[in-house]
């Protein structure tokens, strides 16, 4: 069932409309658990949508199997969905920025208020979102600390590779996770692939970690995938930044998610005028390349990659 949850009118007999879509057995129950996919509060993230799209599909093929509610809101900023934008076109504004809302305030505000009124509540919420243009990740979940002994086991039934515990002074109280944390109502914040595209690959092991969570909360009685284990990494010393020494052009070496030695070559940074290498991205430690950089035009300083200690990756 289509509904939607906040509509304000536009400029020119226009209305802003965000819908979601609630999937539920026909006997439904006061006692039936929730779950709730949030997808698209950045414009330019879209990884999310073919996770919709693809759950959606995969349910309706076995219907009978539901057991619980699953609400999907694809496109929490329309507006920026549909003009390629990361915030709300013509406001400036970044929506992740503005939770929890205000009923009586503008726009967006009252709009976000609204959003919130309907998603409280859910026995657990999937914030899912991807990186930016310039970087791909693998699946991962982060989490704030101060939320990590109700969110990591959750997260552990999510079939993604990194669950990444942040510290508390790093999360801005003002996100969409953090806001409904705070009032009880358990959120995960998905990390993956890369801004403004769509990786297949990484839709389809997300979609297998829901169906996967369902089943444990009681949503779903039919067949789900065994999930992969997680690493967790709780300190920040388990990651090491890679930054550019030079502009250039990126070019890299190994594929995404390797497991790399100490000064293994992860990429080189060429001049295309004088066809020369101008520098050369090596590991400075043994571990995981979980962030790898997708925008292949970098200047001194740009974020090449991250990886993951080797002590925390937990392989030999």
């Amino acid at each position: 069932m289509i509904k939607t949850i906040a509509a304000v009118g536009l400029p020119v007999d226009e209305v802003l409309e965000i819908k979601k879509n609630r999937i539920a057995p026909e006997n439904l129950t006061d006692d039936m658990k929730r779950i709730s996919i949030v997808t698209g509060i950045h414009g330019d993230e879209l990884e999310g949508q073919y996770v919709c799209f693809e759950l959606q599909r995969r349910m309706e093929q076995h219907r009978e199997c539901l057991t619980g509610i699953v609400d999907i809101y694809p496109a929490m900023n329309p507006l920026g969905i549909d003009s390629i934008t990361r915030g709300i076109p013509a406001f400036d504004l970044d929506m992740n920025r503005m939770f929890p809302g205000d009923i009586d305030g503008s726009m967006m505000e009252y709009a976000i208020a609204r959003i919130m009124e309907d998603v409280s509540g859910s026995d657990c919420v999937l914030d899912i979102h991807a990186s930016n243009i310039y970087l791909t990740e693998i699946p991962q979940i982060r989490i704030n600390e101060l939320h990590q002994d109700t969110l990591v086991p959750m997260a552990e039934e999510s079939n993604v590779d990194l669950i990444w515990v942040h510290g508390a002074s790093t999360v801005l109280e003002s996100t969409f996770a953090y806001s409904l944390n705070h009032i009880g109502t358990p959120t995960l914040v998905v990390e993956m692939g890369v801004g403004m595209r769509i990786t297949q690959e990484y839709g389809n092991q997300m979609v297998d970690g829901i169906f996967h969570l369902m089943r444990r909360m009681g949503i779903w009685s039919g067949e789900a995938k065994p999930v992969r284990k997680p690493i967790i990494s709780r300190d920040p010393e388990d990651v090491v930044y890679l930054n550019a020494g030079v502009g250039g052009v990126f070019i890299p070496s190994v594929p995404h998610g390797a497991r790399l030695i100490r000064n293994e070559l992860i990429g080189r940074i060429v001049d295309p005028l004088c066809g020369k290498t101008q520098d050369e991205v090596r590991a400075p430690k043994d571990g995981m390349l979980f962030t790898i950089r997708d925008y292949p035009i970098v200047v001194e300083g740009s974020l090449m990659g991250r990886m993951l200690k080797k002590e925390v990756c937990g392989y030999a």
